[in-house]
């Protein structure tokens, strides 16, 4: 393992209740992310520092940049939506596991423009979390299909290796990543990384231009990155216990950015960690890869 990275330092103070979903957009040389709980959509420009906000009418899970300029596609707790970011006007696609209780959670676009999500159990009677969900593909034709994963009660780390071959996903309540081939089917699951004997959570993920795989850790304040053998490469603190998902950003896409989470923390807990739900950046000397797009088409005239 390489010798363990310099703390992130906060970006933005943003206090997000959970902050989630983070992505940078070449063409608007921003930041996009999402506050779940608070249904709202960020956007953040690091070289102007200009910071813009979008209030949704339900919790936005996670989304894609699409092929269409201006445009969103998004997850929201109950349904898959093209957003447009000049007037907000939404345009709903299909509704996603109606009749359980489960809303969308994680997502990510695949190398051939295609929304690869995820959904997670929210039990009426507070229970525990049952793996009752699924992980779902949003074809650039708008059809929907079920992937043939386990089920899942929080899914979480979707990521694509860069050749698209291999698909990277966990339950964040089994405490392991797992991986697959990945293509017009799936096949070959197996285990990539286990923190079984950690008190975290596998968070949200990306994977950098060598195809390693960074992951945000709940509850263990750090990212690490997994070679694409599974072996620990590095450890990158985060002055926050709840890390939720990091992505590379900036004109070199040299800088990693981290989402956080405030969520669940007691006031003693919150007073000792000032910065939970900052957005967080370092120089970790490697490079990302462009987001992929999804390939879908928003409505004809709706076009702007």
């Amino acid at each position: 393992m390489s010798a363990a990275s310099a703390p992130m330092q906060a970006a933005l103070a943003a206090a997000n209740t959970l902050g989630e979903g983070i992505v940078w957009c070449e063409r608007a040389q921003a930041l996009y992310w999402t506050d779940i709980h608070a249904s709202t959509l960020w956007r953040h420009a690091p070289s102007s520092g200009e910071t813009r906000q979008w209030t949704l009418p339900e919790r936005l899970a996670s989304f894609a940049l699409c092929e269409a300029d201006g445009w969103l596609l998004l997850a929201l707790a109950s349904r898959l939506a093209f957003f447009r970011l000049a007037d907000g006007v939404l345009h709903t696609l299909c509704e996603v596991e109606p009749g359980l209780p489960t809303r969308c959670n994680d997502g990510a676009c695949d190398r051939r423009g295609r929304f690869v999500f995820g959904t997670l159990h929210e039990p009426a009677d507070g229970g525990p979390k049952q793996p009752i969900g699924g992980f779902w593909r949003l074809n650039a034709d708008l059809t929907l299909e079920k992937l043939s994963l386990e089920g899942v009660a929080i899914s979480n780390s979707l990521a694509f290796s860069p050749d698209g071959g291999t698909l990277y996903y966990c339950d964040s309540l089994t405490r392991t990543i797992r991986c697959c081939a990945y293509g017009d089917t799936v096949s070959g699951l197996r285990g990539f990384a286990d923190l079984r004997d950690t008190a975290g959570e596998p968070d949200g993920s990306c994977v950098d231009a060598e195809g390693g795989l960074w992951n945000a850790q709940w509850g263990l304040g750090r990212v690490v990155r997994y070679r694409a053998d599974g072996g620990i490469d590095r450890i990158v603190p985060v002055p926050a216990s709840q890390p939720t998902r990091p992505a590379f950003g900036g004109a070199a896409l040299d800088t990693l950015y981290v989402t956080s989470a405030r969520d669940g923390l007691d006031a003693d807990t919150l007073a000792g960690e000032p910065l939970a739900g900052a957005l967080f950046a370092a120089r970790v000397g490697m490079h990302g890869l462009p987001e992929p797009r999804f390939a879908g088409r928003p409505p004809v005239g709706d076009t702007p």
